[in-house]
């Protein structure tokens, strides 16, 4: 049976040439080129486009989808020890079923009256989070750690009417370049240098460059080369005394271990919640979260959501919604909103929610416990390699580190390609990143891999280098 519109093309309404017609005459009009007679001539395209043969079936379509996804190589597959900004953690199967219901999984935007528990489960996710971080105020997520950052720095700058962000010299290439493409124009960009034995901020340079221009200092800890940075009270100390604000991101999955940003002073808060429950999705399902004290000059800087709880006419019950909504993009002057937001990542907030609930200070401590512990496993046994220095920097790291391999006489584009043929994906290539570390990369190691996953990478690397 053919459905009255849908003869030519399945998933397209109305494409049945009869039907257009007779919505063509319903409007006066002869074609549906007459719909758009504004277009110069010039600009139509006037032959088909360069594209395939459209499914006939959702059979076929779904078969043609999954002959391509074959050619995916996963971590369900290989040995995988690739992080650096999104990471393999087990995530629990409860995660994926809440986040799967249908109130959550198809609702988006809407009021208390309608959302059917989904803004009670974003205020749950918040008080969640804002314990991990030891912070007041956590936002409805944004799109990732990137984004997230960056809008901290341009609150920073709108609270201190300041046009200069200061950045730690560590940070990632694709962060960087993400936070400058959203800051500009308006907040200017300048990298701190970095000691090349530790990794660690490089203070007298921090010094040499922070002004009465400078909005915001902004480093992270762990930082994105996995190192843990302990000057963090003097960072911001320094960022205080020049009337600046002290921005941290730090990857929520080291907290049940390393003390919050709060406790070295932090004004701000930002990372990503993908070590939260998510999975890896290919590089893709990041979220990222910003977080503040409760004061009202970081309270209405947010650009987005923020949920609240508070008594009802009804003695007794609670109710919960939007705090300070009219500051938004999407209340009642959109173009005097702080910044614009659109479609955010608010499912994972909840999945992240979800994940907390379940793992409770006890998991989370075991969590960061067990990582440390692998981690440095992983970084002793590499550096028993002849040529191989298991660690870059003379530091403490969690869950990343930096393999050095200036001295085997093999490029880390070479490793990486032998590793592939024993099943594993090697650590990020951070030669054209950081060139000043030569052949080094950044590996990853969680709670998901077993000793005999890092004995096999290392005695793979082992036969690599030694032959």
């Amino acid at each position: 049976m053919i459905i009255r519109g849908f003869k030519n093309h399945p998933y397209i309404p109305n494409s049945d040439l009869e039907v257009q017609q007779e919505m063509l005459e319903e409007i006066g009009l002869k074609s549906l080129n007459d719909l758009h007679v504004e277009i110069p001539e010039e600009l139509k395209l006037k032959r088909p486009l360069n594209l395939p043969k459209p499914f006939e079936s959702e059979y076929e379509l779904k078969r043609a989808i999954d002959k391509v996804l074959k050619k995916n190589i996963s971590s369900k597959e290989y040995l995988n020890f690739l992080g650096a900004g999104c990471w393999q953690h087990y995530v629990p199967a409860v995660c994926d079923e809440v986040n799967s219901r249908s109130e959550f999984l198809t609702a988006y935007a809407g009021e208390p009256y309608n959302d059917h528990g989904r803004f009670q489960a974003l205020f749950e996710y918040e008080s969640l989070l804002a314990e991990l971080l030891d912070m007041d105020v956590v936002n409805v997520p944004t799109f990732d750690w990137p984004q997230a950052a960056a809008t901290s720095l341009r609150m920073a700058s709108r609270m201190t009417k300041r046009s200069e962000a200061l950045v730690v010299g560590t940070i990632s290439a694709d962060r960087l370049m993400i936070i400058k493409n959203y800051c500009d124009p308006g907040v200017k960009v300048t990298l701190i240098d970095y000691d090349r034995e530790t990794g660690k901020m490089d203070l007298q340079d921090l010094k040499r460059k922070i002004s009465d221009n400078t909005a915001a200092v902004y480093f992270e800890n762990p930082s994105y080369l996995g190192f843990i940075e302990d000057q963090g009270a003097e960072i911001s100390k320094i960022a205080y005394e020049a009337g600046a604000i002290s921005v941290v991101g730090v990857d929520p999955s080291s907290l049940g271990v390393i003390a919050p940003p709060s406790s070295y002073g932090a004004d701000i808060i930002c990372g990503d919640l993908q070590p939260l429950g998510m999975h890896m999705n290919y590089g893709g399902g990041q979220s990222g979260f910003i977080s503040t004290r409760d004061e009202e000059k970081f309270v209405m800087e947010y650009p987005s959501r923020l949920f609240g709880v508070a008594p009802t006419v009804k003695e007794g019950e609670y109710g919960f919604g939007d705090i300070a909504y009219d500051r938004t993009s999407f209340g009642n002057l959109r173009e005097k909103g702080k910044e614009y937001v659109g479609t955010q990542t608010a499912l994972l907030g909840i999945t992240a929610g979800v994940y907390l609930s379940l793992m409770g200070p006890n998991g989370m401590f075991e969590l960061g416990q067990s990582i440390i512990q692998k981690s440095l496993y992983a970084i002793e046994e590499l550096s028993k390699i002849k040529g191989v220095k298991g660690s870059k920097f003379n530091n403490i790291g969690f869950k990343e580190f930096i393999v050095d391999f200036n001295d085997t006489g093999k490029t880390i584009k070479e490793i990486n390609k032998e590793l592939l043929n024993e099943s594993i994906f090697g650590g990020k290539d951070l030669s054209e990143e950081f060139p000043e570390l030569g052949q080094s990369a950044l590996y990853c190691v969680t709670e998901v891999h077993l000793k005999e996953d890092i004995d096999t990478l290392v005695n793979a690397i082992r036969k690599i280098v030694e032959g």
